[in-house]
């Protein structure tokens, strides 16, 4: 572990796993909107939280968690992975998929909504975001984590399936017919579109997975110290944001 990722663990006492090229753009937003209400313990809701790779750390750090996933397993191992830390009266979990979610959370009850790899596999993104706007009170905040399309793009075309890529960039959702493993890509202007129509108020986008999924493995393990570094410093300078893996645009219920 190197002394950044102790640092970062150990401020404004979040803990967790080492930050990595995947995850510490995320974490660094979450920390200043955490940092910014330091005197408040929040509620938390992390949709597609899955194993509680979000949730748990943030129960550590004093706030009520309700984690929504469709898979029981996912779930499971949720429950014992707060168990493990000591926070499982702060961790809820609730079975149930993105498209259900309105029917799920409470108006106005939430005050951080998490929704990391959901809009790109959910029926349809529109009912999913105006949910999440509904959930949050006034002055609350979400953190959205899409799929990029032009990363998508440019990964097929350069792994020699052009035709593949083609069909991304031609087609409206950014998909690749009915063989593709997500519904949807999206692009900055797109991805905020989406959320300012549900009434939120979009205040940064930064591009995870910049450099991350195009280096050699012997490149991002032995150097990802510097690694995180870096994709720190491009997270949020088109033209590299935009060609991230992922998007991660943070936004505000207006209060």
């Amino acid at each position: 572990m190197t002394r950044l990722d102790r640092v970062e663990q150990t401020r404004g006492r979040l803990t967790g796993p080492p930050l990595t090229p995947r995850t510490a753009v995320i974490w660094s937003v979450l920390r200043a909107e955490l940092d910014r209400r330091a005197d408040d313990r929040l509620t938390v809701l992390d949709v597609g939280g899955g194993t509680g790779g979000f949730a748990v750390p943030l129960a550590g750090a004093g706030h009520r968690v309700t984690v929504v996933d469709a898979s029981p397993d996912a779930l499971a191992a949720l429950t014992r992975r707060a168990a493990e830390a000591g926070v499982a009266d702060r961790v809820h979990a609730v079975q149930g998929d993105g498209d259900a979610l309105a029917g799920l959370v409470e108006p106005a009850s939430v005050d951080l909504v998490l929704c990391h790899a959901v809009l790109e596999v959910v029926d349809d993104p529109v009912p999913v975001v105006s949910a999440l706007a509904a959930a949050l009170r006034p002055g609350g905040a979400a953190s959205v984590l899409v799929a990029g399309r032009a990363a998508a793009v440019l990964g097929r075309a350069m792994s020699g399936h052009l035709d593949v890529a083609a069909a991304l960039a031609a087609d409206p959702a950014g998909a690749a017919g009915p063989r593709d493993t997500l519904r949807r890509r999206y692009d900055a202007d797109r991805a905020a579109a989406l959320l300012t129509a549900a009434g939120l108020a979009v205040e940064e986008i930064h591009g995870v997975r910049v450099l991350a999924d195009l280096l050699p493995a012997s490149v991002a393990d032995g150097q990802q110290g510097a690694l995180v570094e870096l994709e720190r410093a491009l997270a949020a300078r088109p033209p590299y944001r935009d060609l991230a893996a992922q998007l991660h645009l943070f936004a505000r219920r207006p209060a």
